[in-house]
């Protein structure tokens, strides 16, 4: 059974930074695909990035440039870098795993995943 516990979160000042860390067990993160996604109050749950291997990455062209996957197998861990953060990226964030298949553009949809985390707060306010 695959268990996803991320940590991290909390209040941040606009302009600020967050790393995000997502544990996992019961499945090795290097081999499938680990992905971050956010959720706003009232809205849709939005990918925002996904790596598998070391090097295979996937994001959305909106979280380009200030957010960052990554992962360090040796803890079985996968972490989200946020820089220059804005209110509106206030969301809670979530974890996810998926099945061994490609990340592309289907990754993008909650349902192409099939593990998820409890999630974390990210309060972006001065």
């Amino acid at each position: 059974q695959v268990q996803l516990v991320e940590s991290g979160g909390g209040l941040v000042q606009p302009g600020g930074s967050l790393r995000l860390s997502c544990a996992a067990s019961g499945r090795t993160t290097s081999s499938y695909p680990m992905g971050w996604f956010r959720q706003a109050p009232g809205k849709e749950r939005l990918f925002i990035a996904g790596i598998r291997w070391s090097s295979h990455t996937y994001y959305v062209d909106s979280m380009k440039g200030r957010f960052t996957i990554s992962r360090d197998s040796t803890k079985n861990t996968v972490y989200l870098q946020m820089d220059s953060l804005k209110p509106e990226d206030t969301a809670v964030y979530y974890c996810a795993s998926g099945p061994p298949r490609t990340l592309g553009a289907s990754a993008t949809t909650p349902g192409w995943w099939d593990a998820w985390g409890q999630g974390t707060l990210v309060t972006v306010s001065s």
